[in-house]
């Protein structure tokens, strides 16, 4: 089972070594290629992707810190309701918020219509939101929780009695937040802003509609619209390097995202309380926090609502707007299919590969074994990294190779194997979401101790024993919490499905993308809601597990 599962996680590698192999063996006409890129787009998707990233973490670190101190360290008229709130913004995906935004803000949106209106004014009011800041903004409100659920996470764990006893040593409450909050978040910060960076370096679907040149959008212009697989390799490759930087600078923060904690202090922690405001303090602290969820949530729903209903008034044949209910419900039934299906086989694959780690290495084992060994803690790593490839450099990853051996054996059919076909989307799905599966399973297995395991084999029970009648029962939540995390973000993928869906099999996501690019905005309102309301599923299972109270261990 071993080599099985190593082999699974070198064949998830290959899209990755596909990119970085196009660099192996250039030729001058590749190398042409690259010199045009440097002399034409390649100046405007760096200066592009740079400034989005500035901007988003700018946003992001700044309203997710703030609002996690808020509902950590402060009391105030409904921060119970605003804990999980706060997290809603996460079902809500940055193309659909992209959607929503364009037609409410839009010169003929209702906003600026009732704004004119109202004062008299005439011509745009504000400028175009189709931008590079107005894409930022899409991303700031969907990506900051991100930062908030790491930086709540730090604070709650001793965030507030650290308060109270700087509090009790006379300093006031600016420097408490300065010297004492701000230190012991720093880490969470800088981790939660890698992940949104990450996140906004692999989107496609508001860089395409806003009409903004990021390394993004330019790897599907060159392979599919000037048909340059080197070009596309090359932007792959280069996007794929600003990625891995962002997760060196994730890992570092979070190797200095631990504080030393005694068990007396944790039993006494529940004993300080957040910090009780009033007045226009309060109120201040509300709004920042409400502000958020408004714009990131009840805003793009209630307009995607709008759109819906407005069509459905003026629909007088039984059709919602030329959307038919009877193509409406193959396309979700699709988006189910193959959201479900990627899920069982992720979260299969994390179990194995789980228990596979954690089965104890023998002190007699051969070089092979140990060689084995290795090579399984190495494919862990890899599917680990999966989730921070962007799903264009997956895609292109994927055909490369394919290409390549399609040109030397042409019988083999390669082409038609992992081209418009489930097998290619699937594959893409594996690499792409098998970390999600991976980190909760490993999330279950660390709850579990190893003298259980021990037991078992002192009875006599073989590994499969152990793993179904031990393991499978105990890693049932764990399991059941990774397929709904990857089948949710199967539901809201975008960039891979694309170019690799199978014909005549749209999902959702593929859908609204489609009707927006076409200005069918109201159209794309159908499958955009339906895209954030299988969102919430997690968003709301997360915000429940964090209420849930943390259980110290005593002595």
């Amino acid at each position: 089972m071993t080599r099985l599962v190593t082999l699974a996680c070198l064949l998830l590698a290959l899209p990755v070594l596909g990119v970085l192999a196009s660099w192996l063996a250039p030729d001058a006409a590749s190398m042409q290629v690259l010199r045009h890129q440097f002399e034409t787009v390649l100046p405007a998707y760096a200066r592009n992707s740079v400034l989005l990233t500035v901007a988003v973490a700018v946003g992001v670190s700044l309203i997710g810190s703030v609002t996690a101190a808020l509902v950590s360290l402060f009391d105030f008229p409904g921060r119970r309701w605003l804990e999980w709130a706060l997290l809603l913004p996460l079902a809500m995906p940055a193309y659909v918020l992209a959607y929503a935004a364009t037609d409410f803000l839009a010169y003929s949106g209702p906003l600026q219509m009732t704004l004119r209106e109202l004062t008299g004014a005439s011509g745009a009011l504000w400028p175009d939101v189709r931008s590079l800041w107005g894409a930022a903004l899409m991303f700031i409100l969907c990506l900051y929780p991100y930062v908030y659920l790491l930086t709540r996470a730090a604070l709650s764990e001793r965030g507030v009695h650290l308060m109270e006893a700087a509090r009790m040593l006379g300093a006031g409450t600016m420097r408490r937040i300065r010297e004492v909050a701000l230190p012991l978040a720093r880490p969470a910060i800088a981790a939660g802003v890698a992940l949104a960076l990450m996140e906004t370096l692999a989107d496609y679907g508001v860089s395409s509609y806003f009409g903004l040149q990021t390394f993004t959008t330019g790897i599907y212009k060159a392979w599919l619209v000037m048909n340059d697989a080197d070009a596309a390799a090359q932007l792959a490759s280069m996007l794929l390097a600003l990625v891995a930087l962002l997760m060196w600078l994730e890992r570092r923060s979070r190797r200095r995202h631990g504080f030393a904690t005694s068990r007396r202090s944790a039993q006494h922690s529940d004993e300080a309380q957040p910090l009780r405001l009033r007045g226009a303090a309060a109120l201040l602290a509300v709004s920042c926090c409400a502000l958020p969820v408004l714009l990131g949530f009840v805003l793009p729903v209630l307009v995607l609502l709008r759109l819906l209903w407005q069509e459905m008034q003026a629909d007088q044949t039984g059709l919602l707007g030329g959307l038919p209910w009877s193509r409406f419900i193959p396309w979700a039934l699709t988006s189910f299919k193959l959201a479900g299906l990627a899920a069982l086989l992720t979260t299969a694959l994390a179990l194995l590969l789980a228990f596979s780690l954690r089965l104890p290495a023998s002190k007699s084992a051969s070089r092979k074994g140990r060689f084995g060994r290795a090579s399984l803690r190495i494919g862990a790593h890899i599917v680990s990294l999966g989730y921070a490839v962007p799903g264009a450099v997956i895609a292109v990853g994927i055909l490369l190779p394919v290409a390549w051996l399609q040109r030397h054996w042409p019988e083999a059919g390669t082409t038609a194997l992992v081209t418009g076909t489930l097998f290619g989307v699937m594959y893409a799905y594996l690499v792409r979401f098998s970390a999600v599966a991976l980190q909760s399973v490993d999330a279950g297995y660390a709850r579990l101790s190893t003298h259980l395991d021990e037991s078992a084999r002192m009875l006599g029970s073989s590994r499969m024993r152990i793993f179904t009648r031990l393991h499978a029962p105990l890693l049932r939540r764990a399991a059941l919490s990774a397929m709904l995390l990857v089948f949710v973000d199967v539901m809201k993928e975008l960039p891979a499905t694309l170019v690799l869906r199978p014909f005549n099999s749209d999902t959702l996501a593929v859908v609204a993308y489609q009707l927006a690019r076409d200005e069918r905005l109201a159209e794309a309102a159908l499958p955009s809601l339906a895209i954030v309301l299988v969102g919430l599923a997690p968003v709301l299972l997360l915000s429940r597990s964090l209420r849930q109270p943390r259980v110290v261990p005593p002595g």
